[in-house]
């Protein structure tokens, strides 16, 4: 015996229409989204099929060298060798609370101001240098980074991650001032 789920359809017809229906939705937002993210990147994608630079890459001057990013791990392999100075880009308020040990303070505000006349009394521009800051979100190493190469230090780079992941990772830090 069938039994009859609501307008005369049996139960398993019905599911099996819910099914079909449940998944043609599916589909169709999968569709519409994907449709939707080219139109609005369309610029962006044209651009990456003509092997042009992205807006971030066009709005460094010709000839600017940048500092090259890099990883937690190769920080700590460097930090552990002492074959890199790591310089922290945060005020010294922010140093004072805690930093990577063995850093050295030079807050970006700091540089601007004096240039680079401290450090080069402490570190040669032979040294690879390692700027960091506050995280992903903070962009002094950065700049920091690239005032140090337009003052002659040649080996540059920039741990994006900063303090925070270095904290997170357990690895050793350091509080107060130098």
């Amino acid at each position: 015996m069938v039994r009859f789920w609501r307008d005369g359809y049996p139960r398993q017809l019905m599911l099996k229409k819910n099914l079909l229906g449940t998944l043609t939705e599916i589909c169709l937002i999968v569709v519409v989204s994907a449709a939707a993210g080219i139109a609005w990147n369309r610029t962006l994608l044209t651009g990456a099929w003509r092997g042009e630079l992205t807006q971030q890459a066009q709005a460094a001057p010709q000839g600017e060298e940048l500092p090259m990013p890099i990883g937690l791990v190769q920080v700590k392999e460097l930090h552990d060798s002492k074959q890199a100075v790591i310089v922290d880009a945060r005020s010294a308020a922010s140093f004072a609370q805690g930093h990577i040990a063995g850093a050295l303070t030079l807050p970006l505000e700091e540089l601007r101001k004096t240039g680079p006349v401290g450090l080069k009394a402490k570190v040669p521009t032979s040294a690879t240098v390692i700027a960091y800051c506050n995280g992903f979100s903070c962009h002094d190493s950065m700049d920091l980074g690239k005032l140090l190469m337009q003052a002659g230090y040649a080996s540059v780079y920039v741990f994006e991650g900063g303090y925070p992941e270095w904290r997170d990772a357990g690895y050793p830090t350091a509080t107060g001032a130098l």
